[in-house]
């Protein structure tokens, strides 16, 4: 596996029409992504923004939590989780509720509900991927969703470092 150093000596000496094409292609896909939003297919397609499904599958993932334990957890600040979480609390998604070893302090917690729209938002995007991947082979799928959770990692770290505020992937 290269070094740093050699990935940048790769670069000054021809890897640069390759690094060209890779930040097009990111372009490219973060525009497609937000045009189609990656919502899923049939009826649930485009039913849910992205950030309402990223807040509801990370309470899904790791349960019941603080807005700031949320906000910490996916690399946001507490007032843009407060007012993200606001809708979600709104349409019954969400669940506010007593800390169980605090009283005062609140916690959010996704409700029956909430856990309901997750699945039907989920089964829907995932027979999206399934029908774009549909001619990959499934490792050819794994190696994609390899290195796309790995670039995202590698993002988020450099955003953190820099102490730009970014919302993580779904994985993350």
């Amino acid at each position: 596996m290269p070094t740093p150093e050699m990935s940048m000596d790769m670069t000054t000496i021809g890897d640069t029409g390759l690094l060209d094409a890779l930040q097009h292609e990111v372009a490219v896909f973060a525009r497609r992504a937000e045009q189609t939003r990656l919502g899923g297919v049939g009826q649930v397609r485009n039913s849910m923004d992205r950030a309402a499904y990223l807040l509801l599958n990370r309470l899904d993932k790791e349960g019941p939590m603080g807005v700031k334990a949320l906000a910490a957890s996916m690399g946001i600040d507490s007032s843009t989780v407060t007012r993200q979480v606001a809708p979600l609390v709104d349409t019954g998604l969400v669940k506010r509720t007593s800390h169980p070893e605090d009283g005062r302090a609140v916690v959010l917690q996704l409700s029956p509900r909430g856990q309901s729209r997750l699945e039907e938002v989920r089964s829907s995007r995932r027979q999206l991927m399934a029908e774009l991947t549909q001619e990959w082979a499934p490792e050819e799928r794994e190696a994609f969703c390899t290195l796309l959770t790995r670039f995202n990692s590698a993002l988020s770290a450099r955003m953190a470092v820099t102490g730009v505020s970014v919302e993580p992937s779904a994985t993350s």
